[in-house]
């Protein structure tokens, strides 16, 4: 089998972004906001007893209020958000996929007092697969999607090697879904309950290691300018056609009439008339315009002075200087 490689872009990058957080941290508050600046359509799916649809006079949605949280009901909403051109769906929350109505847990649960041997390994046969299905959805989808996960205060418990007596010691916030799920994101933040969204773990080099009070555009611009700054925006610009704007029609300089018996320079045009010391008469048409000029004279009448100005010396073409001892063209 033939094996090529190409040019790595980030052509029609989605966005996979995951918010961690206890109640009333403003989890769903923070993915709509994030969302809205994201793409025009967004769906969510509310697994939370209609909580996103309090926000509703605040953002523009479509909502979905399953009531079972299977993980194959996630799955389900996702292809029907992709397939109904949604730009953004919002899993909120992801946790009830682990650990609500028929998720994960409550399934492995079932096969196992089905089994009658008490042993969840295997069950866990059955529902893994389910799950990671999931997974690959989420992975996969052409659409953004935040999903929210509830949080739990994580310990571990450790051995001191001196005394030899086990402590438990508190680590942190972990997320209420199968563990390492959240690698499986681009973007995890945690939000504490004052609004502020702490980035965790991300693979957009912008918002590393940010935090961000009551985060909505200032993230969401970010993030997509990262998505966009690839393929997709060479790609668009390669197809932008180029304008050229379309000039005025030049004015037409209207013409001065003369009489048929008008005197006409060398050059076609109707010579100046000029006067000075020595005399008076005409000399090119072009005199005084900055345009090169023709040798062309004719004098009115003969003056007696010195420097006579219609002597047989040629005119340079362009010198347009003082003519007849002080008068100009």
């Amino acid at each position: 089998m033939s094996m090529t490689f190409q040019k790595a872009t980030k052509k029609s990058a989605r966005l996979r972004m995951a918010l961690i957080g206890v109640a009333g941290a403003g989890k769903t508050y923070t993915a709509l906001s994030i969302a809205s600046h994201l793409g025009d359509k967004i769906a969510v799916l509310d697994t939370e007893r209609g909580s996103a649809s309090k926000y509703s006079d605040l953002f523009e949605f479509d909502v979905m209020e399953p009531e079972t949280f299977s993980p194959k009901t996630y799955i389900d909403a996702i292809e029907a958000a992709e397939s109904a051109g949604y730009d953004v769906i919002i899993l909120d929350s992801l946790s009830h996929a682990w650990a609500g109505k028929d998720g994960a847990l409550e399934l492995v649960d079932r096969a196992s007092r089905r089994a009658q041997s008490g042993n969840n390994f295997g069950a866990w046969r059955d529902v893994t697969p389910l799950h990671n299905a999931m997974v690959d959805t989420i992975i996969g989808a052409k659409i953004h999607i935040i999903a929210t996960m509830r949080a739990k205060t994580e310990y571990v418990q450790e051995k001191d090697p001196k005394t030899g007596k086990t402590s438990v010691r508190k680590v942190g916030m972990a997320p209420v879904q199968r563990d390492g799920l959240e690698y499986e994101f681009d973007v995890v933040a945690d939000i504490d309950s004052e609004n502020n969204l702490v980035v965790g773990k991300t693979r957009c080099p912008a918002i590393a290691g940010a935090v961000f009070n009551k985060a909505g555009k200032d993230i969401a611009l970010r993030l997509k300018n990262w998505l966009t700054d690839g393929g997709v925006a060479r790609e668009a610009a390669s197809k932008v056609v180029p304008k050229f704007e379309k000039k005025p029609a030049p004015v037409a300089v209207p013409v001065e009439e003369f009489e048929d018996d008008a005197i006409h320079c060398d050059c076609g045009v109707v010579a100046k008339y000029v006067r000075g010391k020595s005399g008076a008469g005409w000399i090119c048409g072009h005199s005084g315009t900055g345009e090169a000029m023709c040798a062309f004279r004719m004098k009115e009448e003969v003056v007696e002075v010195g420097d006579d100005p219609f002597d047989d010396t040629p005119v340079g073409l362009g010198d347009n200087k003082v003519l007849l001892n002080g008068a100009h063209g």
